[in-house]
């Protein structure tokens, strides 16, 4: 049996992740779960699947835990504190993490299971965004295996042949292309964005999300984030890297090849089918995900991603061809932005702005060390929280 820590067990990826587990019975056993604050759904997760450690990184949390799992004769031990990630990642008896932590939260225990050696399935984009050369070498030094688990790039790895030392020209590789929905704003008038409120953003019209990850969506910065991730992951130039509207999102991305060929993973909008595809590598098991009913769908639309209505996928293909020290700040800002907007002190508009003027700002220098990329963080933070000063309140 493998067995599995899930960063981020109360999350939308990690109940996914669970569900999948559930339904492959003596595959895995499920060895740590972690969440933020949610005590009463980790409980039922501890209850359900019995691991040996869980982890709040809030203690008030974990203290509602423990009397939770005390309660229900649940013999799960319970740590507390972001610390104590890094070492439900790394285990002796963990074979695979589930990184599914949103935000630069996720970075250290996720880079702490590379370098461990893990079979890392990386659903925090967050974590190559942030420091991708470090996090890949850290990778290859530990001999970890790092899987895509967000769906774009999980259909370029399926597609994709195994490459080698000539990376994807030597594979034959004209370019990747990443699509996405365009969100719930695609078709909005321009002049509307300025007063969208935080429940339409999240309103994704395909994928069942969190609220931060829905707001990139919304924004089209999960495309940005996720240009530079597919750089990192597949070591690939940005320029050869594109993104495509796909509003059915049936085709969750391709790779095109010199001959003419492009290759596509199809398959329902369901997390269900990459996790799935991650925990059972090189082999496949069910998900739990409908099959895919083109007649039903009728239909495959495109469109190009313009960068006037999505200003934060602009600014995503720019920090990717910048380099590291301006993804980190990006990542950094952008948080910052999205949190502020959700709170109801930023319009939707201005995220983009507020990325904008903490990047004009940031002193730039390339990320050798770990301290160097959460200094970056720090510095992006600190600069997109300076120009919300600047910025009008949302006022919604």
């Amino acid at each position: 049996m493998i067995g599995l820590t899930v960063l981020g067990a109360t999350g939308s990826i990690g109940v996914s992740t669970l569900d999948v587990v559930a339904r492959n019975p003596g595959r895995f056993r499920v060895v740590a779960l972690t969440a933020q604050h949610d005590d009463e759904r980790l409980a039922q997760q501890c209850a359900q699947h019995r691991p040996a450690l869980a982890v709040m990184v809030d203690p008030r949390a974990a203290a509602r835990l423990r009397e939770r799992l005390a309660a229900a004769g649940c013999a799960t031990e319970v740590h507390e504190g972001s610390e104590a990630l890094a070492q439900a990642a790394t285990l002796g008896e963990v074979d695979a993490v589930m990184a599914a932590i949103v935000g630069a939260a996720g970075l250290l225990p996720t880079l702490a299971a590379a370098r461990a050696g893990k079979r890392v399935l990386l659903a925090n984009k967050e974590a190559l965004v942030m420091s991708g050369r470090l996090f890949m070498d850290a990778v290859r030094a530990s001999g970890a295996v790092l899987l895509p688990i967000d769906s774009e790039h999980n259909a370029v790895f399926q597609c994709l042949p195994r490459l080698g030392e000539g990376g994807l020209p030597a594979a034959g590789v004209r370019r990747i292309v990443l699509t996405g929905s365009g969100g719930p704003f695609r078709l909005t008038p321009r002049e509307a964005l300025h007063t969208v409120t935080p429940d339409e953003a999240c309103a994704h019209p395909n994928w069942s999300m969190g609220r931060k990850i829905s707001v990139d969506s919304a924004t089209m910065m999960n495309k940005g984030l996720e240009v530079i991730e597919a750089c990192w992951l597949f070591a690939a130039p940005p320029e050869r890297v594109d993104v495509l509207v796909h509003p059915q999102s049936v085709i969750h991305s391709m790779v095109e090849f010199e001959d003419g060929s492009v290759l596509a993973q199809l398959g329902n909008p369901d997390m269900r089918t990459p996790i799935a595809h991650a925990l059972a590598w090189p082999q496949r098991m069910a998900s739990g995900v409908s099959t895919l009913d083109l007649a039903s769908v009728g239909r495959l639309d495109f469109e190009p991603a313009d960068p006037q209505r999505f200003p934060c996928l602009a600014l995503g293909m720019e920090a990717a061809r910048s380099g590291g020290a301006a993804s980190a700040v990006l990542n950094a800002a952008n948080e910052v932005a999205v949190q502020a907007f959700l709170d109801g002190q930023l319009r939707f508009t201005a995220i983009a702005e507020l990325i904008r003027a903490a990047l004009d700002a940031a002193q730039l220098c390339e990320p050798a060390t770990l301290e160097d990329v959460l200094a970056l963080d720090s510095q992006g933070r600190r600069l997109a929280r300076e120009a919300m000063r600047r910025l009008p309140a949302a006022g919604f």
